[in-house]
């Protein structure tokens, strides 16, 4: 088992295939002992601390609550990656996640054709701009603030008066952005078992699996590669509670008590600026 080992720690990817090329004897099932090294070199990581699952059902349960907003949030992401790309969603990733989520909150297919056709030009439409500002927030909890505008020095005031007043302090490009990742999060409900998803995730390609204290279990996948993995998991049964290609915080700040409460302030100030897509933070609240 320790040659096995080693072949994968040289930076072999952990794939039943690639274990059948590590000298994994043919009598056993090469996608347990896939799931096996893969514990061993990335470890299906025990995360302890705070609720996870409290913290995701929070989220979700404020993202529905602006669910008019998110139309709006959504239509300008799929002109703007028609734009940047093209309007196949065959051969733009971009394109196509956003499509996804747009169809997934039930946008209708006539909204989301007009939003590419404005990305492509073949229809009129306003012109957008990316900008991301980033800052603190309360105990120096990172924030990233990612926007589509079509005038950055109003988008930059607004945003700017909603960390000066909620407490918080804009700081300069890159001042945070290191702190994330870009990748895709999937999150399964308590009870979900361990080793079944583990072994499903792997197969279809995920980068990590980590299990909280709280029993829920998160499945981590390149950015461009969600949609393909979440696929694939739910058609072996698994289907995830929440999903999102995100910014995730390499390291998180919790928060409790009155610093809870003036955090999500500061964070609900920012979202509701228009030109806000998304808001991302290193913040977590005990519950």
């Amino acid at each position: 088992m320790l040659h096995v080992v080693g072949f994968f720690s040289s930076g072999v990817s952990v794939s039943p295939e690639n274990f059948r090329l590590a000298g994994c004897p043919l009598s056993v099932d090469p996608r347990i002992l896939a799931a096996f090294v893969h514990k061993l070199l990335l470890g299906v990581h025990h995360m302890a601390g705070h609720s996870k699952w409290a913290n995701i059902q929070h989220r979700k349960g404020r993202q529905d609550a602006k669910r008019g907003k998110i139309f709006t949030r959504l239509i300008k992401e799929i002109t703007v990656a028609a734009k940047m790309g093209s309007g196949d969603v065959t051969a733009n990733p971009r394109l196509r996640l956003a499509v996804d989520k747009a169809k997934g909150e039930s946008v209708p297919k006539e909204t989301i054709e007009n939003a590419i056709k404005r990305g492509t030009g073949q229809l009129e439409g306003v012109v957008y701009e990316e900008a991301r500002y980033e800052g603190y927030g309360i105990a120096g909890a990172a924030v990233m603030v990612d926007c589509l505008t079509d005038n950055k020095t109003r988008t930059v005031a607004d945003v700017r008066h909603a960390f000066s007043k909620y407490g918080g302090n804009m700081g300069t490009d890159g001042c945070v952005a290191f702190q994330f990742k870009h990748c895709g999060q999937l999150l399964f409900a308590p009870g979900t078992s361990e080793d079944a998803l583990m072994e499903a995730a792997l197969d279809a390609g995920a980068e990590d699996v980590i299990a909280n204290d709280d029993g829920s279990i998160e499945v981590i996948t390149g950015p461009w590669e969600y949609t393909a993995v979440r696929e694939a998991l739910e058609a072996a049964g698994f289907k995830p509670e929440f999903g999102e290609v995100t910014m995730k915080p390499q390291n998180e700040t919790e928060l409790s008590g009155d610093d809870a409460v003036r955090m999500q302030k500061l964070l609900d100030a920012l979202e509701a600026i228009d030109d806000v897509q998304e808001v991302y933070t290193s913040a977590v609240f005990d519950e």
